[in-house]
């Protein structure tokens, strides 16, 4: 057989081979169902195995550091202490003494169950750690992000205050939850609530401890006492203490005491009715009064332990942190002296001032200005309360908008006018008048309500609302409204904090760059881990914005317009706003409070290093209002002192333009749009902006060139019409002579009032010039050389002329009328006397006559007599005005006033004055001031 076969395999196949055909081989064997789903199940179960073996091994790994349970931690506290922003000057440290321990026993139930129904509603019946709280928070996380809600029970919030690190990591929440389990098996319920109770936060000033914040909010010697709308509201602190602080924040406290009392409702602790009928009570209606001073800087480190517990969780009073901070002690010493009375004077006890100086690169908090008079946990008025800001918004709502999405310039056009908001309401400016065309810049510098208002409509509310958020300022959010036209003159329900003001501005200073004001940089823990809470800057604006919103802001502050002149201060570049609200009408009338009483005056400015955002006014209408000068003004006074202390002995700095703006010289706005000055711009009319490159105007204004080209289009008018008046101006020139002396007259018909005539004369002595001036006129040549010619020739300022001449006799004629003439005495006048009376017009005559005559003596060669024209007879003046005729009083020769109408004419007074007198032949022949002379004794000559 085995010689056959090799193997038992091929004897097999041999029999199978040897078996009949046709018979049954037997049913074929059935796959076996399910063994796909076995697989997967086998798979799911080795992984999950895997998967438990790794967690289990991965949460041992993250719980095998973690600290022991230690009973002195869980009972003690670790002071804490803070440093000033050298890093090494600690300015306090803040521990437990303030705390006073409460037994479980001694703290009643309706307390318990007002902290129990607000933290841990499920705390009876978890071991440490609430699966169906963690739940919530993991969904809570999914849409919002890691750490977005927490669900801690009071026994995590134990053992996360005692023994871990703020970080929100799973490897701490993992730890967390180890040692709250382990918390748990440790110690009874009763004796955990007891330490969260002693423990937890209430207040500023070290309010640590259920006993503690009893006896500081409502001045109850033991916890027993409280009622239950004092349990639920101080079982609401320790979610925001600030916030919901009773004293300062009355109406979000209210809201939280009554949240407070629905979940008490709900869950069965208390009746509907009685949550109800503690809604009823005022939140302030039991609140002790606040007594207890502040020591030196709490108010600055107030603001501390809320942004650690904030941004941490960690307790500042018992974890023993060492926290770095911002602080300046010199500037927060200075606004101390400031606050109590030592550098400024305020106005009374009552007035109230609130500030905040924040460092423009970092965003660090220098100094806090909390208040006059402030007490311990008292409001501070500069970072908790909320005022409306007025016109101190506009930069952050309507201009700073405008030029981040629509590029305005620095010298938009806007028109202040008569205007109304969307919905018909009327707007006015402060001062109930308009500016017609203004610049934006001149719009904020005078602080107009209406031009700023265009500005927000142009922008939009959504961009407005997007630039303020970009600076801090959630004022919808905060307000619960949405955003309004009347928000761009600082219309809000509820307002902004000068802490607020301080960042928004910085943003302006620093190039665009916004960091969130803050007072703490880094927190290091006791095992040596540390926190950096230094915020990150983030771009709120383009640097173009910064910087032309920068220069608009002074204007404010440098232009003669501008409403902040006061705060001009040698050696240091200063923009910044002013502010104002006003009281409701209610309270006016509730209060009789007048008209030009305000509620607040705000001034936020800025410097290149430094901004100081400045409120003042009164914490309620009842203790006061603005309205005196210093009133008014102490808000931008406290600015001027601080920012002059904190410079000093530092490098003043400069705005720097950035590339992406460009100055222009450009025509003061007249109308929508802005055009470069043309040659015939006035100099006064001529203005620079700024504008982001590219934006500037190319056109060139033709408003002064159509100006001039219209007048001199006028004048050319207006001289062809005069020409062609002048066309008949007629002048007429006569001379004579008489008694030894030629008189000369000259005039013009239809002469106008500034003809002016030009007289000159030719002689045998050469030509001359005898007179030249407006108006009609004469004069007297006396001791004309015998047998002589003389020519006279006028000529107008419109190119008309006449001329006349005269002969004089020879010397045998004129001794016979020498001899004929016989002067009574010497009638020689002083030219003083005569110029004394040069102003006293004799001309009476008109040109109403028909003929000129003369009226001499009965001896005609007697040149004594006086020759008088009226309107009545034949004789009429001469046109003469008042400057240039004279009155003549001699005892010798003609006085009088002459007629020039008719052939004869008898000559009227100089320009220069009137010289009476007789002719006498010794007297030179040279020009004088004529009297009036005699009757003619030959014809003149008149030539045109």
């Amino acid at each position: 057989m085995s010689d056959n076969y090799r193997s038992r395999e091929e004897r097999r196949r041999a029999m199978n081979d040897n078996k009949p055909e046709g018979k049954s081989q037997g049913k074929p064997k059935k796959k076996k169902k399910g063994g796909l789903f076995r697989k997967i199940v086998a798979a799911v179960l080795l992984i999950g195995i895997i998967g438990l073996i790794a967690g289990v091994g991965t949460f041992f790994a993250m719980i095998s550091d973690a600290p022991k349970v230690d009973d002195s931690v869980l009972k003690n506290s670790f002071s804490s202490k803070v440093y000033a922003n050298d890093g090494k000057t600690v300015v306090k440290e803040i521990g437990a003494q303030k705390r006073t321990y409460v037994q479980y026993d001694e703290i009643p139930q309706v307390v318990k169950n007002a902290f129990i129904a607000t933290e841990d509603v499920r705390f009876y019946k978890h071991h440490g750690v609430d699966f169906y709280r963690i739940g919530g928070a993991l969904m809570a996380n999914f849409k919002n992000g890691f750490g977005a809600e927490g669900g801690s029970t009071i026994t995590q919030q134990v053992v996360k205050n005692s023994f871990l690190s703020p970080k929100k990591t799973v490897k701490r929440k993992v730890q967390e939850m180890w040692l709250a389990y382990q918390l748990e098996r440790k110690y009874s319920k009763q004796q955990i609530l007891e330490m969260y109770l002693n423990k937890i936060y209430f207040a500023s000033g070290e309010v640590y401890g259920i006993e503690r914040a009893a006896e500081k909010f409502y001045g109850v010697k033991s916890v027993k006492d409280l009622t239950l709308d004092e349990a639920a509201m101080l079982a609401g602190l320790p979610k925001a203490p600030t916030t919901y602080n009773p004293v300062t924040n009355p109406e979000n406290a209210t809201k939280r005491r009554n949240t407070v009392l629905n979940l008490m409702a709900k869950n069965g602790f208390i009746t509907q009715a009685e949550a109800d009928k503690a809604k009823q009570v005022d939140v302030q209606a039991h609140l002790a009064k606040q007594t207890e001073s502040t020591s030196k800087y709490d108010v600055f480190i107030d603001q501390v332990i809320e942004e650690v517990k904030k941004k941490t969780d960690a307790d500042p009073f018992s974890a023993g942190l060492e926290i770095y901070t911002t602080l300046d002690t010199n500037a927060q010493d200075y606004v101390d002296d400031v606050m109590n009375n030592k550098v400024v004077n305020f106005p009374n006890d009552k007035f109230q001032a609130g500030l905040v100086v924040v460092d423009n690169e970092t965003g660090g908090i220098q100094a806090i200005g909390g208040g006059r008079n402030r007490v311990s946990g008292g409001l501070n008025f500069a970072t908790n309360m909320r005022r409306q800001p007025g016109s101190t918004i506009k930069p952050i709502l309507d201009y700073g908008p405008a030029i981040e999405n629509l590029k305005w310039s620095t010298g938009q056009p806007l028109k202040d006018e008569e205007y109304h908001y969307s919905n018909g309401t009327p707007i006015r400016n402060f001062g109930r008048n308009y500016k017609g065309w203004v610049s934006a810049r001149e719009a904020l510098g005078r602080s107009l309500n209406i031009p700023a208002l265009k500005a927000f409509q142009a922008t939009g509310a959504d961009k407005a609302k997007e630039f303020a958020t970009g600076l801090g300022l959630k004022l919808d959010e905060e307000d619960g409204e949405a955003y309004s036209e009347s928000y761009s003159i600082g219309g809000f329900r509820t307002g902004v904090t000068p802490l607020q003001m301080a960042g928004a501005y910085s943003a302006f200073a620093n190039e665009g760059m916004y960091n969130a004001p803050h007072t703490v940089t880094k927190v290091k823990f006791p095992d040596g881990t540390e926190i950096d809470l230094t915020p990150k800057p983030k771009r709120a604006m383009q640097d173009y914005t910064a910087f032309m919103m920068t220069d608009m802001m002074k204007s404010v502050v440098n232009e003669s317009y501008g409403t902040a002149r006061a705060v001009r201060t040698p050696g240091l570049e200063i923009a910044g706003k002013t502010g104002t609200s006003n009281f409701s009408a209610a309270d006016k009338q509730r209060y009789n409070i007048p008209d030009a009483g305000e509620k607040d005056v705000w001034f936020n400015g800025f410097t290149p290093n430094y901004t100081i955002s400045v409120w003042t006014g009164y914490e309620t209408p009842k203790d006061g209002y603005i309205l005196s000068p210093n009133e008014t003004g102490m808000a931008k006074n406290i600015f001027k002192h601080v920012i002059t202390h904190i410079s000093e002995g530092k490098p003043k700095g400069s705005f720097k333009q950035p590339d992406s703006v460009v100055e222009r010289s450009v025509e003061k706005p007249t109308g929508k749009d802005l055009k470069r000055p043309s040659g015939s711009t006035p100099s006064s009319l001529i203005t620079k902006e700024y504008f982001v490159r590219g934006t500037a105007p190319t056109k060139v204004s033709q408003t002064f060139v159509k100006k001039e080209k219209e007048e001199k289009k006028e004048d050319k008018k207006e001289n062809k019409k005069e020409k062609k008046d002048n066309k008949d101006v007629k002048p007429k020139i006569t001379a004579s002579y008489s008694g030894g002396a030629i008189s000369v007259n000259w005039s013009a018909s239809n002469a106008a009032s500034d003809t002016t005539f030009t007289v000159t004369m030719s002689s045998p002595n050469g030509s001359e010039q005898l007179a030249s001036g407006a108006g009609a006129g004469g004069k007297t040549i006396s001791n004309p050389a015998p047998g002589a010619t003389y020519s006279f020739t006028v000529t107008t300022n419109t190119g008309e002329s006449a001329s006349s001449s005269v002969k004089v006799p020879d010397s045998s004629d004129q001794a016979t009328e020498d001899d004929s003439t016989k002067p009574e005495d010497d009638g020689t006048t002083d030219d003083n006397q005569n110029e004394d009376n040069s102003n006293t017009d004799q001309n009476n005559g008109s040109d109403q006559g028909d003929d000129s005559s003369t009226q001499p003596d009965d001896n005609q060669n007697n040149n004594n007599g006086s020759n008088n024209g009226s309107n009545n007879g034949g004789n009429n003046s001469g046109n003469t005005d008042n400057n240039n005729n004279d009155s003549g009083n001699a005892n010798d020769g003609n006085s009088g006033n002459n007629s020039n109408n008719g052939g004869t004419t008898t000559p009227p007074a100089d320009n220069g004055g009137s010289d009476s007198g007789s002719q006498t032949p010794q007297t030179p022949a040279t020009p004088s001031t004529p009297a009036t002379p005699a009757t003619p004794q030959q014809e003149p000559t008149t030539e045109n």
